[in-house]
């Protein structure tokens, strides 16, 4: 079969791999994000719960926009805030943990307290109220 320009076969012949490739790395993409949330979760689970000195160095946010289209006249905007907070434990090292909304609101830097967490999971922050 020859191509020729402008004849259209070229597109006919081309849209079922082009869909083809875009599938294929649209779920390989969703598969290996999948396997790496799956493995990391399971890390978590297999590490100790510790239970150490620490002080809030940092608080961060990250806030995404999304714009739907409802509609031909209905567009709607929605936003979405992360939030993190950075600790530094005794060895000097500093470790940022995603945490909820309502206790990022809780935490000032320069807290001293006890950080407990498991793997990358932040299991909370009680502050030292001695140091106040």
């Amino acid at each position: 079969m020859v191509f020729a320009y402008g004849s259209g076969d070229f597109m006919f012949d081309f849209a079922p791999i082009f869909i083809t490739v875009v599938f294929v790395i649209v779920f390989g993409t969703i598969l290996v994000r999948s396997v790496k949330g799956i493995s990391q979760w399971h890390k978590n689970n297999e590490s100790p719960v510790l239970t150490v000195p620490a002080r809030l160095v940092a608080k961060r946010t990250a806030v995404h926009h999304y714009t739907n289209n409802a509609g031909p006249d209905m567009v709607t905007n929605d936003t979405s805030t992360t939030y993190f907070a950075t600790f530094e434990v005794a060895s000097g090292d500093r470790i940022e943990f995603h945490v909820k909304g309502t206790e990022y609101g809780m935490l000032a830097e320069g807290d001293r307290g006890r950080l407990t967490f498991q793997g990358t999971r932040y299991l909370g922050f009680e502050r030292d109220r001695s140091a106040v």
